[in-house]
């Protein structure tokens, strides 16, 4: 096992679940010790002992960031990397998407990762090390029926590049991470805040869209999600390189970026109404 001490200290978001989980349990294997920011505490295996402890963060609430970062302040002199891994999908169309679910969306996944970085930055900058913030495809091409994580995403795209502008006097590296679809549970949770939120919207609202919908979930059905650990194995190598690369792609994402952002805009709407089954629908 490395050296503790050598290897230093990390902050994640979100790791109660899916990739921010598998992380966790990455970093700590590599000999990191790992602050796992969770909403509620007690939910992260070995959260309570060892190399991995559990600090309570909920990104959507500044005071929240800004208790954490003073707690782990207190206990390490810098930190080797920030990754912003929390976040949350908001799907359908922009329609039919209640304001409360826009504020959601980019509460989570764009003003969060500002409030992070505002908040750790010292401890970064301390630390000589670097932010690593978890995007998505969607953050550079944005998919018709998730308007909401695709400018959510386009806005984390938007902070990174400034950043790295902003940080670059200290050598502090920025370094999006985008995935592409992983085997994870938020999807399923999209999906239940998808028939929630359309619950309160005038059902002749939503009947325009019945075929959009069903085109929609047949084509996602067809995607095969990649699994957790690949995603965290990157993150990782993000983590520990010396130079790490400003973008590192993993699964479909290196299909979807490598493709569509070098399309011609037509073609790639044709593209992606193609691929979701919507080229056929007319109202």
């Amino acid at each position: 096992m490395p050296d503790i001490q050598r290897r230093g200290a990390v902050l994640i978001t979100g790791s109660t679940g899916g990739i921010g989980a598998a992380t966790v349990q990455a970093l700590s294997r590599h000999g990191f010790t790992v602050y796992a920011g969770v909403r509620q505490t007690g939910r992260v295996a070995g959260g309570a002992v060892g190399t991995i402890r559990e600090v309570a963060l909920d990104v959507a609430d500044p005071e929240s960031v800004a208790a954490a970062a003073k707690q782990i302040a207190g206990e390490v002199g810098g930190l080797r990397a920030v990754i912003n891994n929390a976040g949350v999908i908001v799907q359908g169309p922009v329609e039919l998407v209640p304001a409360d679910e826009w504020r959601r969306q980019l509460e989570v996944n764009t003003l969060g990762p500002a409030s992070v970085v505002r908040e750790f930055l010292p401890l970064v900058r301390s630390g000589a090390g670097r932010i690593i913030n978890v995007s998505a495809p969607t953050g550079r091409v944005a998919f018709p029926l998730l308007g909401a994580l695709s400018a959510s995403k386009a806005g984390l795209e938007a902070l990174s590049n400034a950043l790295r502008l902003e940080l670059a006097a200290w050598k502090i590296p920025v370094v999006v991470v985008e995935p592409g679809s992983t085997a994870t549970a938020i999807f399923e949770k999209a999906g239940a805040a998808e028939r929630e939120a359309q619950g309160r919207i005038g059902r002749d609202r939503v009947a325009l869209y019945q075929a959009h919908l069903a085109a929609y979930e047949k084509a996602t059905a067809r995607f095969k999600p990649g699994p957790v650990d690949k995603v965290a194995e990157v993150i990782v190598r993000a983590v520990e390189a010396q130079r790490p690369k400003r973008r590192y792609t993993v699964g479909d994402a290196r299909t979807l970026g490598a493709v569509l952002t070098r399309l011609p805009a037509g073609l790639r709407d044709k593209a992606l109404n193609s691929a979701l089954g919507l080229n056929g629908i007319n109202a």
